[in-house]
């Protein structure tokens, strides 16, 4: 085998990661991002299992002939129909893999396949025979290997590796083996099967006791050479390995684990965003790598400390995985020196303030909203402290209209610096209706970041409180309402967002006249 120190990376977020999903992806999803995991320079790419359905089938097909460069793969069980389906959907691919598994753990054989060993075995054998004459790489998968017998698993590989298979796949279908015992398991089978030598161990690990990726690295140090895992470790129960984690591990450590991949780790962030997005599946904030928070500080002891030097609390740099940059929370745990770095970002001296009066204001503030923005520490130069008094503008009343039969309406009354206005939209929604109308009143589009709806409360009677996070002029603001009806809560948050835009722009005229001064 060519390169002992490289660890393949064998993604199969369109398989095992969408057959998890509470909605199938459509032939053009699949297609999107297959495009995306490949610019991320995997090795091998599994696609989906052909024979499960027609759409199945002609989405591998489709993925086959369009994507270049990494191995497009689709799952067969050990039947000649699931072989024969997977080599006819990667016959036009570039570089083609058939994964054919069965079960040996004596609990599968038992219950689910009702079979012996020795006949699990020849069912494997004879489909890796038949996979062959659709292509020369084939890889083997003893389903549920974790809890298999040692000896057993040594008997069903060296068989599997003689008929023909170059890759063989021990997977901890369940989540239950511990690193130490997988690592085990390698060693065991390294050392005991005669032929091992002509095949690449690969490692297939569920997270049900999230164990999946310190599994995944225990087998690389006991000489494992192909990870299988997800985007986003998306996937069956609990889910996989995590791609970008494994991977940014390896890469970190490559000085402890001595091995590396050929992912292209600037590309994880953006893979990670479009597989969340397209599968409709969230990625936890403190999520590793790609969460929200995971370049994000808060504590000011953690934040004085990286603008200091960065490698204090940041054992990567944000960039390295195509994240922009890290993010300083402006939180009531902020110290000075991070008030005083943000103010310099934005272009102030420290003439232009006075520390210890515009610290006080800043603690009062974030202890009463959470977190403090930008335009919150300009209006405070300024204004010397935040004031809801004398807003711009102001709502007298919102009328939403919406049915399934036609498009919903909404007119929108508002008082605007003093006068009362009203205006009219339509939109697929009452909120987007809303939204529309507002835009008109005010003659500015902002464009919306993040709109998240909860409820206050249990219940019929909970309130709804909604929270918005809208870009104008490239610079975001946030806006939050609250009332028992979801539009005018909406409503309400769309306006706190036009009043600090016009708050941002009278702090903006003030700095024009000082310089002009």
């Amino acid at each position: 085998m060519q390169d002992q120190d490289k660890v393949w990376i064998f993604d199969t977020t369109l398989r095992d990661g969408e057959q998890a999903l509470k909605a199938s992806l459509t032939e053009e999803d699949k297609i999107q991002l297959a495009h995306t995991i490949s610019r991320l320079n995997v090795d091998v790419m599994e696609v989906g299992f052909p024979v499960s359905s027609p759409a199945d089938f002609r989405s591998v097909q489709r993925i086959a002939t369009e994507v270049k460069g990494p191995i497009i793969c689709g799952l067969a069980r050990s039947v000649a129909k699931d072989i024969e389906a997977c080599g006819e959907a990667l016959r036009t691919a570039q570089q083609s893999r058939i994964h054919t598994f069965i079960a040996t753990s004596p609990l599968h054989l038992e219950h689910k396949l009702r079979m012996s060993l020795d006949d699990a075995t020849a069912m494997a054998v004879k489909s890796i025979k038949l996979a062959r004459n659709y292509t020369d790489d084939v890889e083997f998968s003893c389903e549920d290997a974790g809890r298999t017998p040692h000896w057993d698993l040594c008997r069903i590989v060296e068989q599997a590796i003689n008929a023909g298979a170059s890759t063989i796949n021990l997977p901890d279908t369940v989540g239950y083996v511990t690193p130490d015992e997988y690592a085990a398991m390698i060693r065991h089978l390294l050392n005991n099967v005669p032929n091992i030598d002509k095949a690449r161990l690969s490692v297939h690990c569920h997270n049900d006791l999230g164990l999946a990726v310190a599994n995944s690295i225990a087998a690389v140090q006991a000489g494992a050479r192909q990870i299988e895992c997800t985007i986003n470790g998306i996937g069956e129960r609990a889910g996989n390995c995590s791609l970008e984690e494994v991977a940014m591990i390896m890469q970190m450590r490559k000085d402890h684990l001595k091995v590396h991949t050929d992912i292209r780790s600037e590309e994880i962030y953006r893979a990670s965003r479009q597989v969340a997005k397209i599968c409709n599946m969230p990625v936890q904030p403190n999520k590793a790598i790609v969460g929200e928070n995971a370049f994000a500080h808060s504590s000011g002891i953690h934040q004085d400390g990286v603008l200091k030097a960065q490698n204090t609390y940041e054992i990567m740099s944000p960039e390295s995985v195509g994240v922009p940059n890290n993010q300083l929370n402006m939180t009531s745990r902020s110290g000075r020196h991070v008030i005083e770095h943000r103010l310099e970002e934005l272009g102030y001296q420290k003439t232009d303030y006075d520390m210890n009066s515009l610290y006080d204001s800043f603690v009062a503030l974030a202890d009463q909203k959470g977190t403090v923005y930008d335009y919150d520490l300009e209006a405070m130069i300024y204004f010397n402290q935040i004031s809801d008094k004398d807003e711009k503008y102001q709502l007298e009343f919102v009328n939403s209209t919406s049915n399934s039969q036609s498009v919903a309406s909404s007119t929108i009354g508002m008082t605007i610096a003093g006068e009362s206005k009203q205006e009219a939209a339509t939109g697929n929604g009452p909120v987007e209706a809303s939204f529309l109308a507002i835009e008109r009143l005010t003659g500015m589009a902002v464009e919306m970041i993040e709109y998240n709806l909860e409820a206050t409360g249990e219940g019929a009677s909970s309130l709804g409180q909604v929270n918005i996070i809208a870009k104008y002029d490239g610079r975001p603001y946030h806006g939050a309402g609250i009332a028992a009806d979801v539009v005018e809560a909406s409503v309400r948050a769309m306006i706190r967002v036009y009043n600090l835009i016009y708050r941002a722009q009278k702090v903006s005229d003030l700095k024009q006249q000082r310089k002009a001064g």
